[in-house]
């Protein structure tokens, strides 16, 4: 069959579009926002798609082209606990109930143009909107039969890459009644090494309770080995693959504005714990740092996210009293009898440090592994926030996507990038959808 078109509602930066369009034989026919700088951004990265700034709520259906296929992501902001507002404050806002309602535009869309397959993203606790119920009995009683999917992006790898990131996302995948459905299970469900078998396997999604099958990765539901049954951990990519280490931050005791008390507190912790880890930086309590060989906690619109390194020192290779220095002092003397200065960080270009009550990485011919003492003072700590590329990069956003660097600041950019749909999660669900019709 020819190839099948797409029409992206509240496509933001592009991460639903770029992740769709990498499935073969769907384009991207026509993507819409309300906010102009996403808008642009998606028209950098996306310039055979016609585009529209406009307020989805108010735009009649026909307005856009009938396409095969309809990508939506309305607003979620309002449907999760944020910024330390309980939900109930959130449920008496006039404006935050109006986001919610968005929820509404997909119905209004697919009840005109009749699609092949709806594809709704949202955060998990969309389920928990008082007109979640009654928007599914809509999308029902318009003719489709839905497919409730909960699925991580840091397991979303079926068809590429998974991200480097936990982030658990709500969706849902809607197509005519009587027409075939789609096998969600086998494109959601990751590889995993088993213990018992001894061997990769493939896993399927086990709830801890059958009778409310919704929720998140380890809070609600695990994944188990389909051979043995026994409980799996699911292979992801480690923050570390998206850190450039060609940046390693500034001392902390240098620092002309201090870090903030709760910072230093989680940057104390990291370092007793992990040694490199990245640190939360905005004020809620709860908050704890992570290690670099998992992926990273879910990523915002805020830039709340610092990398910390215990600070490179000089190992002063002679004998006597002499062992080590940091480098933020001059070196000790420099002899005539050969190089007595070695600079130790506490990872190389490839990796990053681990316990030594962990295996060994791979030996290979080049020397690559040192034994390291972590400094103990968090003020010898290497310390800065993310970049945009690396939280872009953390969101599985390929290298070249242009955020418009020249003309957009950190901030916003950082805001595009932790709003977007992860293109892998996209990217996997269309492709079995487009498997299903095809």
């Amino acid at each position: 069959m020819s190839g099948l078109s797409l029409l992206d509602l509240f496509c933001g930066g592009g991460g639903s579009s770029y992740g769709a369009a990498l499935v073969p034989g769907v384009t991207v026919k026509m993507a819409a926002n309300h906010w102009p700088v996403a808008i642009d951004v998606h028209q950098l990265n996306h310039p055979n798609t016609d585009h529209d700034c406009a307020d989805i709520s108010q735009v009649d259906p026909r307005r856009y082209p009938t396409t095969e296929l309809m990508w939506s992501s309305p607003s979620c902001t309002n449907h999760s606990v944020a910024q330390g507002r309980s939900r109930q404050e959130s449920a008496e806002d006039a404006d935050a109930e109006r986001s919610r309602s968005t929820m509404w535009d997909v119905q209004r869309f697919t009840e005109y143009h009749r699609y092949r397959f709806v594809f709704v993203e949202n955060v998990v606790e969309v389920r928990k909107w008082s007109g979640f119920r009654g928007w599914k009995i809509s999308m029902e009683d318009t003719g489709y039969c839905l497919h409730e999917v909960f699925l991580n992006a840091a397991f979303a790898g079926q068809l590429g890459p998974a991200a480097a990131q936990w982030r658990d996302r709500w969706f849902c995948l809607a197509h005519p009644k009587g027409t075939p459905c789609p096998d969600t299970e086998r494109w959601t469900c990751p590889t995993a090494w088993c213990e018992s078998c001894g061997s990769t396997r493939e896993t399927y999604q086990a709830w801890k309770n059958p009778e409310k099958q919704a929720g998140k990765y380890r809070a609600q539901y695990l994944y188990r080995c389909r051979t043995c049954n026994g409980v799996t951990e699911p292979l992801t990519r480690p923050a570390s693959d998206i850190i450039d280490w060609s940046d390693l931050g500034s001392r902390i005791g240098d620092r002309k504005r201090p870090l903030a008390e709760k910072t230093l507190n989680r940057i104390k912790i990291g370092l007793e714990r992990y040694g490199p880890a990245l640190v939360p930086v905005e004020g809620r309590d709860g908050k704890q740092p992570f290690a670099l060989d998992v992926p990273m906690r879910t990523i915002t619109a805020r830039n709340e996210t610092g990398l910390m390194i215990p600070d490179a020192f000089i190992a002063e290779l002679r004998g006597g009293s002499s062992t080590a220095r940091s480098v933020s002092v001059p070196l000790a003397t420099v002899t005539a009898s050969g190089n007595h200065h070695g600079l130790v960080v506490p990872y190389y270009s490839q990796g990053v440090t681990r316990p030594t009550s962990d295996p060994l990485r791979t030996v290979t011919t080049v020397d690559t592994a040192a034994l390291v003492r972590a400094q103990a003072s968090v003020e010898d700590c290497l310390f800065r926030m993310l970049s945009p590329q690396e939280y872009a990069a953390a969101m599985e956003f390929p290298s070249d996507y242009n955020w418009a660097e020249d003309r957009l600041s950190k901030r916003v950019r950082v805001r595009l990038a932790g709003n977007a749909v992860a293109p892998n999660c996209a990217r996997d669900l269309v492709a079995c959808a487009v498997e299903t019709i095809t």
